[in-house]
């Protein structure tokens, strides 16, 4: 019995000290040590901040608009009895586009003067009447009233009559036809599309801390796609307002089309100027990382990687201006910073 004891004794011990043994093992392998100590050096490439002259020009996506565009409608409705003009074709300011079939508009008017000429003559037999104190004063202004609005009424039909002609507000091309000669038209009913694209509206929205740096007559540049040419266009209107929903301000400028090829509706990648910046900071755009609470970058300090919060303003496709975060001399790790942690060893090459 005794034995029996001694061996549980015994076997209680030899666990009781392995588990120790092990215990101690794992703190001496985990236990506290220099950060980075036994890691690997990580090789990154890295450039020195300096101070330099930043053009800042402001990249934004724009659309382009006819300089003027309206659709052609008949403002009375009748049968179309003839279309004077070619899809597609070039039209001059006042040329006629189509007749509405104006027959019966003519009639009414052939009856309206006949009652106009009766209501004149009655007019002028009251008149004399009245100067011979034949009829009072009141009988004639009736007399002259029915003259009036006999003239009123003929005058209306001859508008309307003038309205059966449509012809073109300005000068631009014509689109496609809806309609054929025999078609009842009515002022819902689109006839055709007339735009002047002979100049162009880029119109685009910036940032509103940009606003006070935008002014009327300035310069921007664009391109279109599918076409590598450079435009230029002259900003000539500005909205007074800031958009509260975006925190945008629309700007319009002009730009001239007398080759055609710009094509109203596309979109324009459109950069604007902004002031010039001196001794600026300036990192390539592949150091900055995206974060929760804004942008950081990774710089050298003392063989480690460090993580430095960032305030940044205007991006361009290489390089982005910093306002705040960064000194001169520091040196911006740029490749492999997405995989870098705090304080992790490198190995930096200056580009």
């Amino acid at each position: 019995m005794k034995i029996k004891k001694l061996v549980y004794a015994l076997l209680v011990i030899g666990l009781v000290g392995l588990i120790g043994y092990r215990i101690s093992k794992n703190s001496g392998a985990n236990g506290p040590k220099d950060k980075g100590k036994d890691e690997q050096p990580i090789t990154v490439s890295g450039t020195v901040v300096k101070l330099q002259t930043f053009d800042n020009n402001l990249a934004l996506s724009g659309s382009i608009e006819a300089n003027e565009q309206v659709e052609i409608r008949s403002e009375v409705s009748g049968i179309v009895k003839t279309i004077y003009f070619q899809e597609g074709s070039n039209i001059a300011k006042g040329q006629v586009l189509l007749k509405v079939d104006d027959i019966e508009l003519k009639a009414q008017l052939a009856q309206a003067k006949t009652k106009e000429s009766l209501a004149s003559e009655n007019e002028r037999r009251a008149k004399l009447l009245l100067q011979k104190e034949a009829i009072s004063q009141e009988e004639y202004d009736v007399a002259r009233a029915d003259h009036q609005s006999a003239k009123a009424q003929s005058q209306l039909i001859l508008a309307q009559i003038e309205k059966t002609t449509v012809r073109a507000p300005f000068s631009g091309k014509i689109g496609l036809r809806s309609i054929s000669p025999g078609t009842y038209v009515t002022p819902a009913l689109l006839v055709a599309k007339l735009v002047n694209s002979g100049q162009l509206k880029i119109t685009f929205s910036i940032p509103e801390k940009y606003a006070s740096q935008v002014n009327k007559n300035g310069i921007i540049t664009f391109k279109v796609t599918g076409s590598d040419q450079t435009y230029t266009a002259k900003i000539y209107a500005i909205e007074p307002e800031v958009e509260i929903a975006t925190r945008t301000l629309k700007v319009r400028a002009l730009a001239d089309n007398k080759n055609g090829k710009l094509l109203p509706g596309t979109f324009a990648d459109v950069q604007l100027p902004l002031d010039i910046i001196k001794d600026a900071v300036v990192i390539p755009t592949e150091a900055i990382i995206p974060v929760q609470d804004g942008k950081k970058v990774f710089i050298a300090n003392k063989g480690m990687a460090k993580e430095v919060m960032v305030e940044t303003a205007t991006r361009t496709d290489a390089s982005i201006l910093v306002l705040s975060g960064l000194k001169v001399g520091d040196t911006v790790l740029t490749s492999g910073v997405m995989s870098l942690k705090d304080e992790a060893p490198i190995v930096v090459k200056i580009k």
